[in-house]
């Protein structure tokens, strides 16, 4: 998608990552988005801190703005995620990069910091385009 508009529009209806979560869409281009999401209580776990499971969502859902289409589809084959350091910000950013598209599948890397600049995770996402 070229426009943040169009994406917000397609992506808009997404319950768990916009409406749940409550991630935003920042920017987007072919085969890039970026996206942030401002941490609140709603993200913690027992320990306090923001849940692995709030984070990862992040960077699936960049990976689906970024590979998503009204005319293709893309889900996820395989991602791995590692996770570098808990947040020390109150906003978390997620963008994309693409490393390779072939026919039918293509390969990025997410990279998750927050506000302060800390490095969060970074994600390895592969998906088929169907």
């Amino acid at each position: 998608m070229k426009s943040l508009e169009e994406a917000n529009r397609y992506f808009g209806g997404d319950q768990y990552a916009v409406v749940t979560t409550g991630i935003k869409i920042e920017a987007v281009d072919d085969d890039y988005a970026k996206c942030s999401l401002k941490i609140e209580k709603k993200h913690f776990n027992a320990a306090n801190h923001v849940m692995g499971g709030a984070i990862f969502t992040l960077a699936d859902f960049v990976f689906a703005v970024a590979t998503n289409t009204p005319q293709q589809h893309v889900v996820t084959a395989t991602s791995q995620i590692t996770y570098l350091s808990i947040p020390k910000g109150d906003t978390l950013f997620a963008e994309s990069q693409l490393i390779k598209s072939g026919k039918t599948l293509l390969t990025m890397q997410i990279n998750i910091s927050d506000n302060l600049g800390t490095k969060i995770a970074v994600v390895m996402m592969s998906g088929m385009k169907i």
